[in-house]
């Protein structure tokens, strides 16, 4: 097989810089509050209970320390190397195509696949269950994951007036959710610590189980970094978004998960199939119902929005260095984005609502394994900083991770942790997934790309790596 060329970027417009610090705060946020976040998070407090709300705490300050680690790895390399090809550029230089594809992959499209099924069928469900409405399952969750494909071929404008107010929207109303307890009946905090999280919870057990299910609160701030083509000042945007965005989204989790604590029971936080309905209810009487489906609307639309956006940059970056079809880097002759890798991606997420129908709860279970695959990307991403800070120590860093390696060696430590303590399924499940994806990746290493699978490719760190 002949070697695949790579696309010339002459032969389609450049994308357009329109993205301002305010727009990449809101794709964070927009992606990592979503359903499947709120659900995740009110799972967490129920099941690490404990005897003192110390090991909650301690389970949420951890998922911080670790997001900030990824987020101070993926600044520096985002910013040495500006490229659409995002994690797979970085790992490619550092350790070769095949670790580069394998992380990409993995770590994104796969994760995606299944996370946006899971969102999407808990907003049918959720608007099947608030209107009663007696439709075929996964109907509306499809005309939405289609409009939004649309919009998003459409343009970035159109994207940042989508995630700016949706993103409006959840901020307000996971703070009304929060801080409602502030403003509750006198008698009601008799009760309310009796209805809270009891004791009886293993720390030493659960506490890795309770880092990882918080982590998803944090996961996807890089989903900038493919963006910087068309953002505002990079160099200085880039890095504050992610570092606003994580402490952002770790004050509204943190409200969120404290007015749940007196809100609900541990048996409600625990079994309730829609753990954050029940919460809504709780703090709005009658009016919950439509107050989460308020939320719902746009937390699906924030983290389809935000992920189409995202990977479609990464794919069409990939397209752009012969690592995936040609056809995945075109850009959109009127609007200038990457049109056809936003339909495939599209196309990805919607197959497993077509092929499995109303599962949530295996949706979910495959969702949770492929979380392992995001912490092995973000390891990845830190073993890149570290490869690349020896085999190039003189090259240009606008951004330099603080504390270095101390900071990408914590992360690398704490996300090694909390893999190795996932239950045997996920860890099976996870295989599984790394399994096929590494097959694959090697295959297309070797004979379409024709390279060898662990060679790091040459970098000159010249200004051309923006083209």
């Amino acid at each position: 097989m002949n070697e695949m060329p790579a696309v010339d970027a002459r032969e389609t417009p450049q994308l357009p810089r329109v993205l301002g610090l305010h727009t990449l705060v809101a794709l964070i946020v927009g992606i990592a509050v979503s359903q499947v976040g709120l659900v995740g998070v009110l799972q967490g407090v129920g099941l690490i209970g404990g005897e003192s709300l110390l090991i909650i705490v301690g389970a949420f300050v951890t998922a911080v320390i670790l997001a900030i680690t990824y987020a101070a790895s993926f600044s520096e390399l985002s910013l040495m190397m500006p490229s659409s090809g995002g994690l797979s550029r970085y790992t490619e230089i550092a350790m070769g195509h095949f670790p580069a594809l394998l992380a990409t992959f993995s770590g994104y499209v796969v994760v995606n696949m299944f996370g946006l099924s899971a969102e999407l069928l808990l907003f049918d469900n959720i608007v099947r269950e608030v209107f009663d409405l007696d439709i075929p399952r996964s109907v509306v969750a499809l005309m939405l994951l289609g409009a939004l494909a649309v919009l998003n071929i459409r343009g970035t404008d159109v994207f940042a007036v989508l995630q700016n107010s949706s993103t409006a929207i959840k901020v307000a109303i996971m703070i009304a959710s929060g801080v409602a307890v502030i403003w509750v009946q006198p008698g009601f905090w008799a009760t309310a610590h009796q209805k809270g999280v009891e004791a009886g919870a293993f720390p030493g057990d659960i506490f890795p189980t309770g880092v990882a299910l918080f982590f998803w609160c944090f996961v996807a701030a890089e989903f900038v970094c493919p963006m910087m083509k068309e953002t505002k000042a990079p160099e200085r945007n880039i890095p504050r978004s992610m570092v606003v965005g994580i402490i952002m989204l770790a004050g509204l989790y943190g409200c969120y998960a404290f007015g749940a604590v007196h809100f609900l029971s541990r048996a409600t936080l625990v079994d309730s199939p829609f753990p954050h309905l029940e919460y809504a209810k709780a703090v709005f009487g009658r009016a919950g119902s439509m107050v989460l489906m308020v939320f719902a609307t746009a937390a699906t639309i924030g983290l389809i929005n935000g992920v189409l956006a995202g990977v479609s940059r990464m794919l069409y970056g990939m397209a752009h260095d012969g690592q995936a079809f040609r056809i995945l880097g075109k850009l959109h002759p009127t609007y200038g984005t990457p049109w056809v890798a936003i339909i495939f991606m599209a196309l990805i997420c919607g197959a497993p609502l077509v092929l499995l129908g109303d599962e949530p709860t295996t949706i979910m279970t495959l969702v949770v394994s492929a979380s392992t695959s995001w912490l092995l990307a973000y390891i990845v991403a830190h073993l890149d900083v570290i490869i690349l800070r020896i085999r190039y120590p003189m090259a240009a860093r606008p951004f330099r991770t603080p504390f270095f390696p101390v900071l990408p060696m914590l992360g690398i430590g704490g996300m090694g942790y909390v893999i190795i303590h996932n239950p045997a399924s996920v860890l099976i499940m996870t295989g599984l997934v790394l399994g096929v994806v590494g097959l694959m990746s090697a295959i297309w290493v070797r004979l379409v790309m024709k390279r060898r699978l662990l060679a790091p490719e040459p970098w000159s760190g010249h200004v051309g790596e923006q083209e």
